[in-house]
């Protein structure tokens, strides 16, 4: 039996919609055996709820309504009181549309934010582990409906495993498919590396269990693979790395392989403080919880392709082509690669929006579309990682070194980063404020950036090379100023088309390179971002024209 408990009907006194007014009957033995499902999260009764639902065997919970119902916070809010108690196997959604498709639609729109946002955060406080949270996600949308009311879903969606879900699998079947897991991590000088499983033990053990790394791992150089002087990360001590299943990708080159990103922990649940996926899930989730922001990024990934010229004995390697900026017959010569590295992305689920010959000699871009910071960082270590395999497939090499040639043009990977409120961007100004087209809170945020920038510049162009890049009269942003649709300017607000022109919808900061492990770049950023907001830092007047 479904029960409206709390808000949903007009002519009800929401005085006595108290689902603690059930109590006599879930006491009653003639109705122990019922099923009691609690609709519309029993909003604003969502704690009483959750102690029914933890108290009585009968009692289930339904979120559906209070979702998309309420404001983002209230949906976030009474979700996390449902869960206070209530087991997570007795809480489900429902899409309760009850009038309008659209209802629906916006429903399980919403529902998934919402159940990312408070899973996410549970993540982070240690009560719950990723896995933990991916089967939560599992029962909350689909088992524990499944189970209760017993459905027969066409398909046999609801009850089939696959491959991967399925842990008891034997490995010699898996390894039919799979021969290879590549478990990788970003260090803190933006290397790439990964530690490599057997399919059938990775899906067996480290899936579950992670994989062994001593604490000097990420206070390696780029130059050495041994702890830099002073970072107190030696051989003693040892973390895991631990699968992010979400992140696991078939790697599109090697049908055979597998990769997936990994979490850094001190031990079960427990992030490590040197993680730069924890850092910057930390500073997003400060960013939210203070200001209810979240950023989106999108990066533009610049780099030169290599190919290998032998004379006279002697192995050398040289540009690609000699071509100039957008040439068409730079793009032509290697559309073949391109392609490839286009359709790579796509099945990696990464959104590409251009692709262009750049203005060094071999040098192309290829740009990525804004999404959730957090999900941006991950899509820039898949992004190089495709390039780069593609390349050396074709026999070249992709470099996203700052400044490989010193007589050439330099490689960024320049980052355009906007702030959304209720799917609204945020960083855009409107009628009621507008300052060079920035709302109060962009106009605050990106005053924290500029005022830090500085020290930013430690976590976005790390290695000295990035300072050959970062030159007058590069587009690179040598200067410490900013301005509207000012390439020369670190920091440069855009109107892309679509925007009115007297706004900007994001901006971009252009001292961000290769070398950066995107994870900390970001974090850096939006650290910076908090503490323009928090004391209402003010920029500086633009700078129309940057000069030697």
């Amino acid at each position: 039996m479904q029960i409206h408990t709390g808000f949903g009907d007009k002519d009800l006194d929401l005085r006595k919609c108290n689902p603690l007014y059930l109590r006599a009957v879930l006491e009653d033995e003639r109705f122990a055996k019922c099923q009691l499902v609690l609709l519309h999260a029993s909003y604003p009764y969502s704690k009483e709820a959750s102690y029914l639902a933890s108290v009585y065997s009968q009692v289930y919970l339904d979120f559906g309504l209070a979702i998309p119902k309420l404001s983002v916070q209230g949906m976030v809010s009474s979700l996390k009181e449902l869960l206070e108690l209530a087991p997570i196997n007795k809480v489900m959604f429902s899409s309760d549309g009850y009038a309008f498709p659209e209802t629906y639609y916006l429903g399980s729109r919403r529902a998934r934010d919402v159940v990312y946002r408070v899973l996410s955060a549970a993540c982070e406080d240690g009560d719950l582990s990723i896995e933990e949270a991916i089967d939560a996600v599992e029962d909350i949308f689909r088992r524990n409906a499944s189970d209760l009311y017993k459905l027969n879903v066409a398909n046999g969606s609801i009850h089939q495993k696959t491959m991967i879900a399925d842990s008891t699998i034997a490995s010699s079947c898996v390894e039919q498919d799979v021969l290879f897991v590549r478990i990788v991590w970003n260090d803190a000088s933006g290397q790439h590396r990964c530690r490599v499983v057997p399919a059938g033990r990775f899906y067996e053990i480290a899936r579950n269990k992670g994989v062994g790394l001593t604490f000097a791992s990420m206070g390696m150089t780029s130059f050495c693979d041994g702890p830099a002087d002073g970072t107190n990360l030696t051989g003693v001590g040892e973390i895991r790395l631990m699968p992010d299943m979400s992140t696991l990708l078939r790697l599109p080159w090697s049908t055979r392989e597998e990769m997936v990103i990994a979490d850094m922990q001190i031990r079960p649940g427990e992030a490590w403080e040197y993680c730069p996926r924890y850092v910057l899930r930390k500073v997003t989730k400060v960013l939210l919880d203070e200001f209810n922001v979240t950023m989106k990024a999108g990066f533009e990934n610049e780099f030169y392709l290599r190919r290998k010229l032998v004379s006279e004995g002697h192995e050398r390697w040289v540009p690609y082509d000699n071509s100039s900026y957008c040439s068409t017959s730079s793009f032509d010569g290697a559309s073949s690669i391109l392609q490839e590295v286009y359709s790579s992305l796509k099945a990696a689920n990464i959104v590409v929006e251009q692709l262009h010959a750049e203005a060094g000699k071999g040098q192309f871009e290829v740009a990525l579309k804004y999404v959730l910071c957090t999900l941006a960082a991950d899509n820039l270590i898949y992004a190089r990682e495709i390039i780069k395999s593609v390349a050396r497939k074709h026999g070249l090499i992709a470099t996203f070194l700052p400044k490989p040639d010193l007589n050439d043009i330099g490689s960024g990977s320049h980052v355009h980063l906007s702030l959304w409120k209720n799917d609204q961007n945020v960083f855009m100004g409107s009628n009621e404020y507008s300052h060079y087209g920035m709302s109060n809170v962009g106009e605050q945020f990106l005053a924290g950036v500029y005022h830090h920038l500085p020290s930013i510049l430690a976590f976005t162009a790390p290695h000295p090379n990035s300072y050959d890049r970062i030159q007058p009269n590069t587009w690179s942003g040598a200067y410490l100023c900013w301005g509207k649709e000012n390439r020369e300017a670190p920091l440069r607000t855009a109107c892309p088309p679509g925007v009115p022109l007297d706004m900007v919808s994001n901006f971009e900061i252009k001292s961000f390179d290769g070398c950066a492990n995107p994870h900390l770049g970001l974090a850096a950023i939006v650290a910076a971002g908090i503490d323009g907001l928090r004391k209402g830092l003010k920029l500086p007047e633009p700078i129309g024209t940057c000069t030697t």
